[in-house]
């Protein structure tokens, strides 16, 4: 990381210092909320990269942004935790670390590995990286990645850095579309391919889009996950369940305000707006899909 960011964004300092002490997260929150309704803002991110395909532009983050946006989360005296060390914390009713915050990746593009790790590495920053196994370079691909993918070598380096390794399903379905057999091969095999390079199964899990129903968390449990994010754009808290835990999307047009707002869980309702009036609208979309396919099965 650049001497200039480390300057504008000196670790617990400054008007971030005196800001983020004033906002409701973290150990002064939870004592006036309780350990049940702290809420903790899990990030989002997907590409990091200059030069994204069309694909993943939205969604990406530029290498300088991303080390920007880790520098406050350094100078907003934050606490990143891996997504396995939060879900552990409150299954097990332990208190959460002051200002708790995840740092997670879905996909596995290779700019995280390029780009990111650098930063995470020097500022000593735990994160989560959800891969789409049949996205990855090697042996498993199955086609279609929007961007350039991670390959197996590179994901062992990032688990050897200490970043978590989840799942995110094999070939990136809507989850909650598929039928029993095909759902329950995209969790088994997307866990048994990680367990295979890295010598042990991950026990997280992502949602591909974030969608997913009673009957796609059942399964995920069943295939050995013991915690799963969904989206919903809104901090996370205990209450939600450790299977459909929130998350705050970071993209590229999240500037410097957005990104501290993020951080202290605070006026997320009109940022994310739009976000939530295309979820509910895409949630019709596919209970109505689901309708179809079921009268289709029932007249067969």
């Amino acid at each position: 990381m650049s001497g200039d960011l480390l300057s504008r964004y000196p670790p617990g300092g400054g008007a971030l210092r005196e800001r983020a002490a004033r906002a409701p997260a973290g150990e002064a929150g939870a004592r006036a909320r309780g350990p049940e309704d702290q809420p903790v803002p899990i990030l989002m991110y997907h590409a990091v990269t200059r030069s994204p395909a069309a694909a993943t532009r939205a969604l990406s983050v530029t290498p300088d942004a991303f080390a920007e946006q880790m520098a406050m989360v350094t100078a907003y005296g934050c606490t990143p935790l891996t997504t396995a060390q939060l879900a552990a914390r409150w299954r097990t009713g332990r208190p959460l670390p002051h200002r708790p915050v995840l740092i997670t990746f879905d996909d596995g593009y290779e700019g995280v590995h390029r780009h990111a790790l650098p930063v995470l590495a020097e500022l000593a920053l735990p994160a989560t990286v959800f891969v789409t196994t049949g996205w990855l370079r090697g042996l498993h691909e199955a086609g279609s990645a929007p961007d350039r993918m991670l390959d197996w070598e590179q994901v062992r380096e990032l688990a050897a850095a200490g970043v978590e390794i989840g799942g995110h399903s094999h070939t990136h379905p809507q989850l909650d579309q598929l039928a029993p057999g095909r759902l329950a091969t995209e969790l088994a095999y997307c866990r048994e391919l990680v367990g295979a390079e890295l010598g042990a199964p991950p026990a997280s899990f992502a949602y591909p889009f974030g969608y997913s129903d009673r009957r796609v968390r059942q399964a995920v449990r069943a295939a050995g996950y013991a915690q799963s994010l969904a989206v919903g754009n809104v901090p996370a808290r205990r209450a939600q369940g450790p299977y459909a835990l929130r998350r705050v999307t970071v993209r590229r047009s999240t500037g410097p305000e957005l990104f501290g707002r993020l951080l202290e869980c605070r006026a997320l309702t009109r940022a994310y707006a739009p976000d939530r009036a295309l979820t509910r609208g895409y949630a019709v979309v596919r209970r109505a899909r689901q309708a179809r396919r079921k009268a289709i099965r029932s007249r067969g």
